[in-house]
């Protein structure tokens, strides 16, 4: 179900009264010496330090390291849109509530065209202080391809005050992703020939197909382990036998599962072991015009803690602007997994000559250091650099 509404004026003094500073709110540390500080002098001891490296940024990586995934979506927003101009400033925002990692997911396709829509976060019909701030901060110009929305409010995603929402609401995840997919290609003029299904219960394996969502425009619908709810079923008719790209192992979505997909259009299955396999599976994998396709050096990448699938969402912006470039999934612990470090060797630059005439990649780190510990933002760092093709391999790679 898909309603709009343009509330009273007088509400937006609301937002304008909560504008904070978002990268402040979204290092999650508040006033501690950790987070970045503008205009340090060198007599001041702690200038280093308090200027926020390497926490905030190395040479290779860059962090928004809120505490929650309200903040990052909060700070990496107003990464991807200044909000200085007309041109810096979004369409649209996507609201999603907090508590639905599903609905922001599956909601990362608006940041693809037409819509261009960051995802901002709700506490369920309450706007915390981070999003209500970066809300006023982007001051979104209204996206004609949603009939001139400014918000876009999914579920039980809190109203906006007076930017003009539309609504997309469902009773359960696979309505609301089928409504989303509905919303989307209604703005693209078309539905798309290409479709990713990701499990409903399992989120670390469906984080990685917000990234690519956000990028494309291809829609993300879900199942059951073990059966294709009917709103999934009715989402993929509407695409006519498209390409389905099943994301997830056996043991996430079964295969009955993927042999009742095969009667509603061409399955293939992009799947790993390991949450962070997946992940690794996924940015790897080409077909046509879909899948990232990275296997060699000169990428953007985004990390995100497998623990946080919001955090997967409101990322989803930095892989559809800048340096572009598929999710990856940092497990629990301090400990960076062998496969992981296995891929970034695989796809860390090197040059004969000259570093200048080389490629480069470039981290986007998301959460605080209780989510992405420094020790691993440095071995990230580390595997980033180019490196001369003839040295010898570093000692992190691990034993074959």
């Amino acid at each position: 179900m898909v309603t709009a509404t343009t509330p009273r004026r007088g509400a937006v003094l609301a937002c304008v009264l909560l504008l904070v500073t978002v990268l402040v709110a979204a290092c999650g540390k508040g006033d501690d010496g950790q987070s970045p500080k503008i205009g340090q002098k060198g007599g001041d001891e702690a200038a280093a330090r308090t200027l926020g490296f390497p926490v905030f940024a190395t040479k290779n990586t860059t962090r928004v390291g809120g505490a929650d995934s309200v903040a990052n979506a909060a700070g990496v927003a107003q990464a991807v849109y200044a909000g200085q101009s007309s041109t810096t400033r979004p369409a649209a925002v996507t609201l999603v509530d907090r508590k639905n990692w599903q609905a922001g997911v599956a909601a990362a396709v608006f940041m693809s065209t037409p819509v261009r829509a960051p995802i901002l976060l709700t506490d369920g019909d309450e706007l915390p202080p981070a999003t209500a701030g970066a809300l006023a901060a982007l001051r979104p110009t209204g996206s004609k391809a949603v009939g001139g929305a400014q918000v876009l409010r999914i579920g039980g995603a809190a109203k906006a005050g007076s930017f003009k929402s539309t609504t997309i609401g469902g009773s359960s995840p696979y309505a609301l992703a089928q409504q989303i997919d509905r919303v989307q290609s209604a703005a693209a003029g078309r539905s798309s020939d290409r479709v990713i299904v990701a499990s409903a219960d399992s989120a670390a394996y469906a984080m990685p197909a917000a990234a690519w969502a956000a990028k494309s425009g291809d829609p993300i619908l879900f199942v059951a382990r073990d059966n294709i709810p009917r709103e999934t079923r009715v989402a993929l008719n509407a695409h006519r036998q498209p390409k389905i790209y099943v994301l997830g192992p056996p043991d996430v979505v079964s295969e009955k599962v993927v042999r009742d997909l095969r009667r509603l259009g061409t399955v293939t299955r992009v799947s790993g072991r390991t949450a962070v396999g997946n992940a690794i599976a996924f940015a790897r994998f080409i077909d046509g015009r879909f899948g990232w396709g990275v296997v060699d050096p000169g990428h953007g990448l985004v990390f995100v803690a497998e623990r946080k699938p919001l955090d997967a969402a409101a990322a989803a912006p930095l892989s559809a602007t800048g340096k572009y470039g598929p999710l990856l999934l940092v497990g629990p612990g301090n400990e960076m997994p062998a496969p992981l470090i296995q891929y970034l060797l695989d796809i860390q630059p090197g040059y004969e000559r000259d570093p200048v005439r080389g490629v480069y990649n470039h981290a986007w780190l998301i959460g605080d250091e209780s989510t992405i510990s420094v020790a691993e933002q440095s071995r990230i760092d580390a595997l980033m650099e180019i490196v001369p093709v003839t040295a010898s391999a570093p000692p992190d790679r691990p034993a074959s």
